[in-house]
């Protein structure tokens, strides 16, 4: 198996159409080219994926913040409902 074709194996359905296409001229490459730039373009589809998967881990963080800021502000609107109604009753004695 060429340097390449093990390569092939680290391009999944997630790796962006650019990157599958270069893979695929450098394939048609004659053996000795392809042998030169292989590792570049395992380089780059390594940090893509790992890009990828930093981007998704902050897409995450970021959603579970927005619900976080969500259950906050429920709760302190909650808070200040209870603090009004208990100064009402206050007042009342």
């Amino acid at each position: 198996m060429t340097k390449i074709a093990a390569n092939q194996t680290m391009l999944t359905d997630d790796t962006p159409v650019e990157l599958q296409e270069m893979a695929a001229a450098i394939e048609a490459l004659p053996q000795r080219y392809r042998d030169a730039v292989a590792p570049a373009l395992a380089r780059v589809v390594e940090c893509s994926t790992r890009r990828r998967r930093i981007l998704n881990l902050v897409q995450e963080a970021l959603s579970q913040l927005r619900l976080d800021m969500k259950y906050l502000i429920f709760d302190l609107e909650a808070t200040r409902r209870e603090r009004d109604q208990y100064k009402e009753m206050l007042e009342k004695e």
